[in-house]
């Protein structure tokens, strides 16, 4: 289940616009996930399905980010 999310998350940020080396999502132990990458200011690491719903919902495409850079607090107050 949670390489199916991984992989979904990581398909979707290859959507948006991403390179692996800006954002992606690789697996961490435990079942968890790890969102990371240069678009983010420190890793995110949560459940693979909430990581998952994190990149579904509040990561915008890379061109609406432009030069910006994530914030993994504001991330998590927008859940």
């Amino acid at each position: 289940m949670a390489d199916d999310a991984i992989a979904s998350a990581n398909a979707l940020l290859r959507e948006r616009g991403y390179a692996e080396r800006d954002l992606a999502v690789i697996p961490a132990p435990k079942g968890k996930a790890l969102l990371k990458g240069n678009k983010l200011l420190s890793p995110l690491s949560d459940e693979a399905d909430v990581v998952l719903r994190v990149v579904r919902e509040l990561v915008p495409t890379s061109a609406d980010l432009g030069t910006g850079t994530l914030r993994p607090a504001d991330l998590r107050a927008r859940l």
